[in-house]
């Protein structure tokens, strides 16, 4: 067989063995070293490849952004800075059609500019929200889904996880990315406000019980100094974190060190965090931080193989050969993208397509920062899509049995969402400013 075959039969069954249950980061080890193996006919040379792409990617700085992020949002969900959030938009939009909606979709705007982890938004705004909406006459499946889509937030609004993972594969700026993900998150922010306005206003049955809302304007109004007090830790967090990165004082691994370090203080001053507390907010973050890394370096060598198997290559020349142009190729790519988002979970999506798209998307001399902002947008759509649609499963798990809801309802309510994020990729990619307009 040739290296090429190899390399796309290795695809193949990757795709069935995942979808048989074996862990997306063994099945990338594994496939990856039988086909060194096989394209060298030398299990020496797969070995000591695996060790080489081991001691690399653990050698990069992305092993100390990664937990440091992780640990910030873990913090400021214990210290219920989502929850602030969330009643300062309720007071500032609590008169709009939709008002609550509309609130969900700001706190998350906002509480995404300080985690980067969409199921963490999830988690929280589900108990935070999910309540509110329903005491006040909204449809239980409206409330998921403003929710459920809301939460993709997280990961666009920099700062990102998915967006530092990018970073890492694609050897391109996180700074960069973070800030080319400002105006398309702001974007699909005022996209969902729009698709909760057009359907309080022309279908209002599917988003209140009986067609009509209660009123929310109840009790004493928040003070503006109170109001002020509430959004002060938010402000810092965002203004020390993204600012320092954006004017060059911190780098994504300092910034990232700083946020968790105040998100800490802002837990403690809060009296939000015991000792208990804290140790299992490690151990959340260090579970996720090793499977990010495990993840990334089976992602690496798989990288290498398929750079040996000249596959990328093959792939370019096929497509000039049958006259598919840039056009085409971002279609299929996107594509491939949403049709895994029904199977996998967003960072696995990420390590398999991408070790082998960013080479085409080179030569094609496509941006890789505009690139990586398309993929990030594409991933996330498979979050809100059955049935692997893990925002959803996560909604769900935080409810319980407090609401009366199957995984069939949220996965309709998160529809209009989906519809609005698909508007925003394809205006992502038809005009690549949006992207970009910040790094001019």
């Amino acid at each position: 067989m040739s290296p090429v075959v190899i390399a796309l039969g290795s695809l193949v069954l990757m795709l069935v063995l995942i979808y048989s249950g074996m862990h997306v980061a063994i099945t990338l080890g594994l496939l990856s070293f039988i086909g060194v193996w096989l394209i060298r006919d030398d299990v020496g040379v797969a070995a000591n490849l695996m060790a080489q792409a081991v001691s690399d990617a653990v050698a990069s700085h992305i092993f100390g952004v990664v937990p440091l992020f992780v640990l910030t949002g873990f913090l400021v969900a214990r210290a219920d800075v989502g929850k602030d959030a969330f009643e300062v938009a309720n007071q500032a939009f609590r008169r709009i059609r939709g008002g609550l909606g509309v609130a969900t979709v700001a706190a998350n705007a906002v509480f995404a500019a300080i985690t980067g982890i969409s199921i963490a938004s999830a988690a929280v705004f589900s108990r935070v929200a999910v309540p509110q909406m329903l005491r006040f006459g909204y449809q239980p499946k409206f409330a998921v889904g403003v929710v459920a889509g809301s939460s993709v937030l997280g990961m666009l609004i920099p700062p990102s996880l998915l967006m530092i993972l990018y970073g890492f594969l694609s050897e391109q700026s996180v700074g960069d990315l973070f800030t080319a993900g400002i105006v398309p998150g702001l974007l699909l922010a005022l996209a969902f406000t729009v698709a909760i306005l057009l359907m309080a206003t022309f279908s209002p049955h599917r988003v209140y019980r009986g067609g009509q809302a209660q009123s929310v304007d109840t009790g004493d109004l928040m003070s503006v100094s109170r109001m002020l007090v509430l959004m002060l830790p938010i402000v810092l967090l965002i203004g020390l974190v993204l600012g320092g990165i954006y004017a060059g004082f911190f780098t994504a691994t300092e910034a990232g060190a700083v946020g968790a370090l105040l998100a800490l203080v802002i837990a403690i001053v809060r009296r939000k965090l015991s000792w208990r507390g804290f140790w299992e907010v490690l151990i959340e973050t260090g579970h996720v931080t090793v499977a990010v890394s495990f993840l990334i370096i089976c992602a690496n060598i798989y990288t290498r193989m398929l750079a040996m198997s000249g596959t990328p290559q093959a792939l370019v020349g096929w497509m000039a050969a049958a006259g598919l142009g840039v056009a085409a190729f971002l279609l299929l790519y996107v594509l491939l993208i949403l049709l895994l988002g029904t199977i996998i979970d967003s960072s696995s999506i990420m390590l398999i397509v991408l070790p082998l798209m960013l080479p085409i998307a080179q030569q094609f001399e496509l941006n890789l920062i505009w690139f990586g902002v398309i993929t990030v947008v594409a991933v996330e759509v498979g979050l809100l899509t059955p049935p692997f649609g893990l925002s959803v499963y996560v909604i769900k798990s935080t409810l319980g049995n407090s609401v009366d809801i199957s995984l069939g309802d949220i996965f309709r309510g998160t529809a209009p969402f989906t519809l609005a994020m698909l508007v925003v990729l394809a205006l992502l990619i038809v005009f690549p400013s949006i992207s970009l307009v910040l790094l001019q």
